[in-house]
């Protein structure tokens, strides 16, 4: 006979790991199977950016509620999951987006003079203006979240690799991994580069780009400030006009990451390997350039892939088949508390929010 369970989530990242634990508080049974160790592939880091600031008021307005989930589950799990000394925005740009969060509301976030930059992000070199700050932003506890999130949802997560996933009735779905064969009312895919493959099984052909990426941590070349700030960079005073870094836990290193990928395909090779070395390189020069108070010799890289909609490199959606939905993106670990919701909601029969559906293009 095989395994039964109401509802099953294929990946234990923080999107996977949140809907699962959405759909537990919501009473559901579920089980997420997974190939690696939770929180192993695009969710992997030790550090990520939160913030607001979009450039479409939908994505904005999720992100906020996200932000609320995020303080629910720090009550919940007992300790600190975003840090609380917010993000430096700098460049027209960020002006521009702090116009749709005040137009929103619900977002502490104002324009700020250079004395203040530099006393919030005292390792950035002479500030250019404009400058935003989002203190309602910060660095999210990456760890933290996923060990919180495996730990609540305990034995129902499992070791093992999707090997086929089919609807075999309007509420049943037939799943089969290396060890065992299951079958669940609904079936949610949260399997980052994976995803792609699975929904072709279906029949979906899900319109994402891959590539891959590499962020550069650097130590601080003095003590640790007890505040330390993240940074969004889209002035190009240094030259780069897309730039982000967050600090890591005790703020003596500095993540800091180019928003721009290398070509990769669904597979994971690369076509040209050498452009790593060269987003990693430039990463280097610009830290020499904005950040004095970085020690220049990283101590660290991250390379991971990324998985982007062709609409904008801050897009997701949310694809149904039958009893089977798949959840693409990029730019989802901020997102994930509120995103997981959503998607369990979908999988328990109560719709799909239509900001998700495809033809909505968020982002």
């Amino acid at each position: 006979m095989p395994q039964t369970g109401d509802i099953a989530v294929v990946g234990a990242g923080i999107v996977g790991l949140a809907t699962a634990h959405a759909l537990k508080e919501a009473g559901e049974s579920v089980v997420v199977y997974e190939r690696g160790r939770p929180g192993g592939g695009q969710s992997a880091a030790e550090s990520r950016l939160f913030r607001h600031a979009h450039d479409d008021r939908r994505l904005a307005e999720l992100t906020r509620d996200s932000r609320a989930v995020w303080r629910e589950w720090e009550e919940r799990f007992g300790t600190e999951l975003i840090s609380r000394d917010g993000v430096v925005a700098l460049g027209d740009d960020a002006i521009e987006k702090l116009r749709i969060l005040d137009e929103l509301g619900g977002v502490d976030a104002r324009e700020i003079e250079p004395d203040e930059v530099a006393e919030r992000l005292p390792i950035l070199a002479e500030q250019p203006r404009p400058a935003v700050f989002d203190a309602d932003g910060g660095a999210i506890r990456t760890s933290a979240a996923i060990e919180a999130l495996s730990a609540e949802l305990g034995d129902a997560i499992r070791p093992g690799e999707l090997i086929s996933a089919r609807a075999t009735g309007p509420e049943t779905v037939e799943v089969r991994t290396e060890s065992e064969r299951a079958e669940h009312s609904r079936l949610v895919v949260c399997a980052g580069r994976g995803a792609p493959a699975l929904a072709r099984t279906v029949g979906l052909s899900l319109p994402v780009t891959h590539g891959a990426h590499v962020r550069v941590t650097f130590a601080l070349a003095g003590e640790p400030p007890e505040r330390l700030a993240c940074l969004q960079d889209s002035s190009g005073a240094f030259p780069e006009t897309g730039v982000y870094a967050a600090p890591l836990p005790g703020n003596g290193a500095f993540a800091v990451g180019l928003s721009e990928t290398t070509d990769a395909k669904e597979d994971g090779t690369l076509p040209d390997p050498g452009e790593l070395e060269g987003l990693g390189e430039r990463t280097v020069a610009y830290v020499e350039r904005a950040l004095p108070g970085l020690e220049p010799r990283p101590i660290g890289h991250l390379h991971c892939f990324v998985t982007e909609l062709p609409w904008s490199e801050d897009a997701f959606a949310v694809w149904e088949a039958g009893p089977i939905l798949f959840v693409a993106g990029h730019n989802l670990f901020k997102q994930a508390p509120g995103l997981g919701r959503l998607v369990a909601r979908a999988a328990r029969g109560e719709g799909l929010d239509a900001r998700l559906r495809p033809d909505a293009r968020l982002g």
